[in-house]
């Protein structure tokens, strides 16, 4: 794949890796909205959904804060010829994007629907020049463009003239017409997303029975937790969504499953979490150590947590809330809060009050 294919692609991974920081407003999901357009393509085999409305929070003042702690990346030459060719930059033209991915055992693919203002004529010239296009059975032309070594491609496809779907895969016209049409397997996908109609950035997982085991690879010895690990395995849906309220986000992540022993060990498991987390902040020793602006943003954040269990009658879930301010990012930008490790011998507690909210 050539520097301006991939450029369009890392364009995608940008935007979704800085949304995660950012916003929610009050939205609400109509039939002929194209939020639920640029959804309702998510495939039913995807293992996970993230979705980003740049236009709802573009203008929330913590994005502004945000932006003004980050250092603006440099343009790179390449992508400014990519703009300059087609006439899309992400930063002003894209207004919303859901991606899906999908693993198997051969390799992980992704489809993304892109909605926002673009040049067709432009970007179909720059499409041509660097692949080749074909028009399927209900003439809608799509454009396959290959890597240099033909081990990875690029597929994408105009819906209509606002609304782009991309795929790191050739179309079968099967496929197409699947994506485009088929509601097969999406009413699981479809009630998530209605829980979340009112987020502008969320993430859904559809669990495979691996994230416990994947954390647990990736954590230090001094720090696994054996039965977090088995408990996040039996989690079978995972949902991330964040809601900006003036110079705040408020992240809300619930872990769901069918098992109502699940959902109450995970609760007390986290709510110990946080009150060993809170009592290493107010450690002796930890107060000497730490940055006190630092130490009080942790404080904040972790003063903010509630951990609740939410009961739907055919699942159980338990859901966590928390709230991070630019002070918070400022001070984990400058250095992690250095808390004393409990002994090895030490459990966590196991009951916590219902709400941590007011605790000083």
């Amino acid at each position: 794949m050539n520097n301006r294919t991939r450029i369009a692609l890392a364009a995608i991974a940008v935007i979704l890796s800085t949304a995660t920081f950012f916003g929610y407003r009050k939205w609400g999901v109509q039939k002929n909205s194209t939020r639920f357009d640029v959804l309702a393509a998510m495939p039913a085999k995807a293992s996970a959904v993230l979705f980003a409305d740049l236009g709802e929070f573009r203008q929330a003042p913590f994005v502004a804060q945000i932006y003004a702690l980050a250092q603006k990346p440099q343009v790179e030459p390449e992508y400014a010829q990519f703009v300059k060719e087609t006439g899309f930059d992400y930063e002003k033209d894209l207004d919303r994007i859901a991606i899906a991915i999908s693993k198997n055992a051969i390799h992980n693919t992704f489809l993304a629907v892109v909605n926002g203002r673009f040049d067709q004529e432009r970007i179909s010239d720059y499409a041509l020049q660097h692949g080749k296009s074909y028009l399927t059975e209900n003439n809608r032309r799509v454009f396959f463009m290959p890597s240099d070594d033909g081990s990875k491609s690029l597929s994408f496809v105009f819906v209509r003239k606002d609304l782009l779907v991309i795929t790191n895969d050739a179309f079968s016209p099967e496929e197409l017409h699947d994506v485009l049409h088929s509601d097969a397997g999406r009413t699981e996908w479809r009630t998530r997303f209605e829980r979340l109609a009112g987020s502008p950035v969320f993430a859904v997982i559809k669990q495979n029975a691996a994230l416990g085991t994947t954390l647990a690879a990736r954590t230090p010895n001094g720090l696994r937790s054996p039965q977090l690990s088995t408990l996040l395995d039996q989690l079978q849906w995972i949902t991330i969504a964040g809601k900006p309220d003036n110079d705040r986000l408020r992240v809300v992540a619930e872990g769901e499953c069918a098992g109502e022993a699940t959902v109450r060990q995970l609760t007390d498991m986290m709510n110990g979490v946080l009150i060993l987390a809170e009592s290493g902040l107010n450690d002796a020793k930890t107060r000497q150590q730490l940055d006190p602006a630092i130490r009080e943003a942790y404080l904040e954040l972790l003063k903010s947590a509630d951990v609740s269990k939410i009961d739907r009658g055919d699942s159980k879930s338990v859901r966590l809330v928390f709230d991070i301010t630019p002070g918070f990012l400022e001070a984990a930008s400058k250095a992690p809060p250095a808390m004393p490790r409990p002994a090895p011998s030490q459990p966590l507690p196991r009951k916590a009050p219902a709400s941590r909210k007011g605790r000083t």
